[in-house]
């Protein structure tokens, strides 16, 4: 069973097809049921992490649990202990939990609120597997259109800033190795790509697999948030700003060696991701 996060929770639901899992999909939202099943799920129950009857019911039967929260939500930490809980109490035996790079970063609250989720897993019977991954490749792809369109990747920070950055495809297939085998339980890990990447380099590679030139934007907080248009409220952007804050003076550490690890090959890089990104651009064309 996968929960909420729809964006990326989807990555999760064909690594376990591929394993010959059957996926029973969490949601909210009852127009999400069908792009639930053309994904590859084949029950689909609908609930609110803010509502524990529905979460009992929607774990009932199941072997594992894949959670991830919705990101800067105020009661993150309320809904993700309550999905552990229910998870418990159904007798679910494996249990996934995509928290974030870093949890223990107090001047991060959107980090920090993954530590009681975390906190509460070691009080079951479960056998979790805890995943902290960097900061996911999938934001460029995000962006893509725009930096197709106007030349420039940008992003809210200084473009000497060097991120750990993942493709969230590897995690997912991390989290189905967890689901389905035995060999990632109880383990903590931080998935990560190999290397950290400034955003100068990032548009040299940008501009070598398009074959015309990107620049590297330095706009300020407010007038990415203005361009990005994300569906956050002004608690949440603020929230978000603290983590720009935070790469600007210092960046992003990761190390790709757990990731390699799991996987038992070498993870996505970001050159093959910009490479994919670039491919997909020329086909359109």
């Amino acid at each position: 069973m996968r929960a909420p996060d729809p964006r990326f929770a989807g990555f999760v639901v064909p690594e376990l097809i591929r394993r010959n899992a059957t996926v029973r999909a969490l949601i909210r939202d009852p127009a999400n049921a069908e792009k639930a099943r053309r994904l590859g799920a084949s029950e689909v129950v609908t609930g609110n992490l803010r509502n524990p009857q529905s979460l009992g019911n929607a774990v009932e039967g199941v072997d594992g649990v894949f959670h991830i929260g919705p990101a800067f939500a105020p009661d993150e930490t309320a809904m993700g202990v309550a999905m552990v809980e229910a998870a418990g109490r159904a007798g679910v035996r494996k249990f996934v939990f995509s928290s974030v790079i870093q949890p223990t970063n107090t001047r991060l609250k959107n980090h920090t609120s993954k530590v009681p989720v975390e906190d509460a897993l070691y009080s079951t019977n479960m056998e979790y597997t805890i995943l902290h991954p960097a900061n996911f490749m999938q934001n460029i792809a995000a962006a893509w259109p725009s930096i197709v369109r106007d030349g420039v990747f940008s992003e809210p920070f200084p473009k000497t800033a060097k991120l750990a950055r993942v493709d969230y495809r590897d995690v997912a297939e991390v989290a189905a190795i967890a689901l389905t085998e035995a060999r990632l339980s109880y383990a903590t890990l931080e998935p990560c790509a190999d290397g950290m990447h400034s955003r100068e380099e990032i548009v040299s590679m940008m501009s070598e697999e398009l074959g015309r030139s990107i620049s590297a934007g330095e706009p300020t907080f407010g007038e990415w948030a203005a361009n990005t248009r994300l569906p956050y409220d002004d608690r949440q952007l603020q929230l978000l700003a603290k983590v720009h804050e935070h790469y600007a003076k210092y960046g992003l550490g990761g190390n790709s060696l757990t990731l390699r690890c799991a996987l038992g090959r070498e993870p996505r890089s970001l050159r093959s991701f910009i490479r994919e990104l670039a491919l997909q651009t020329a086909q359109v064309a």
